[in-house]
């Protein structure tokens, strides 16, 4: 499957997701070749539990094995991080309620062609040329504008909901940052720029993956690279992230009990100066089940400078504001990496 450029122009189909409620069929627009990239040369296989690390954070080396699997995968899962299970629980249920709604309905909140929240496809859709399986609700601080346009009477739920766990991410974020960075040395000006603040970045991501009748043509969410600093992903009991480990193709990441995925991003990538891979992924789907997936991006703030870390002697990417990087991936996707390396 070729990308496209983001320089073709972006239309409400890019945005509006198929009524996954109404259709008859498998569509062609859906169809995937079943090897549909370069990269999928090998058939997907599970990861074994001793391949990508999860890691108890309440662990005395957790500091140690956080590090190694960031060099090692730019992936790996933690638990005991501290998130209550009943939140985590309530974040799925209201997810599956929000996702429940009629299509009619989440389209009153259908992101705009230049918004960034809302209801919609995924934001990569213009650079491929089939659709994705894949219908998404993205938060970016409050959601109550939204909310109460889906639930006039009863949006406090499930914003207090989206803003209990916002907080818990932020904290855990901030806990895994220390442990990443502080083995890098790094000074306190750049781990005060890594770290949550007020200016920082922060996306909730919702991702809905309805049961495909043709699910070895299909793909949830195309591969690619997330943008920001670090990722953590609750896959909600349900199998379908996948990651790309070079010589060895695809490989499905469990679900784990009370887990969280985490993953490096391109930013942090950059600032490692490439010694934390930024790991490709995607997301899968099956025939039997609907899959909820809720992920949290962090980054930091948009006009800040990014730069590798002032520790490493040879730098192999240029400085450039974090707007103008996220400007590059925003037009060129898998290549904005190649552009900015020294």
């Amino acid at each position: 499957m070729t990308t496209n450029s983001k320089n073709d122009l972006l239309t409400d189909d890019h945005i509006t997701p198929i009524d996954f409620e109404s259709i008859d069929g498998f569509p062609e627009s859906h169809s995937w070749p079943q090897f549909d990239e370069s990269l999928n040369k090998i058939q997907t296989r599970d990861l074994k539990d001793s391949l990508i690390p999860v890691i108890d954070l309440v662990s005395p080396n957790a500091k140690t094995l956080i590090s190694q699997a960031c060099e090692t995968w730019g992936v790996f899962q933690v638990v005991n991080h501290g998130v209550p299970f009943e939140l985590v629980k309530k974040v799925e249920s209201e997810s599956r309620r929000l996702f429940a709604l009629t299509t009619h309905e989440k389209c009153k909140v259908l992101r705009s062609v230049d918004g960034a929240t809302g209801y919609g496809s995924p934001k990569l859709s213009p650079f491929f040329d089939k659709r994705m399986w894949h219908e998404g609700f993205t938060i970016m601080g409050s959601c109550v504008d939204d909310a109460k346009v889906l639930w006039p009477h009863e949006y406090q739920r499930f914003c207090d909901t989206m803003d209990a766990y916002q907080n818990q991410m932020k904290l855990l974020i901030h806990n895994l940052l220390l442990m990443i960075l502080e083995p890098l040395d790094v000074t306190q000006e750049e781990m005060n720029w890594a770290i949550p603040a007020h200016d920082s970045q922060s996306v909730l991501q919702l991702n809905s993956y309805p049961s495909c009748p043709n699910p070895s043509r299909a793909v949830g969410l195309a591969s690619h690279t997330d943008s920001l600093l670090l990722t953590i992903l609750n896959q909600c009991g349900i199998d379908g992230l996948e990651i790309f480990v070079e010589g060895l193709g695809w490989r499905r990441v469990p679900s784990v009990e009370g887990a969280f995925v985490v993953n490096v991003g391109d930013l942090l990538h950059i600032f490692s100066n490439a010694k934390f891979p930024a790991v490709t992924h995607r997301a899968m789907v099956n025939q039997s089940e609907h899959r909820i997936s809720v992920a949290y991006f962090h980054g930091p703030p948009a006009e800040s400078r990014l730069a590798p870390s002032s520790k490493f002697q040879k730098p192999c990417f240029k400085s450039l504001l974090v707007k103008e990087y996220l400007s590059l991936k925003y037009k060129h996707f898998f290549e904005a990496l190649s552009l900015v390396r020294a």
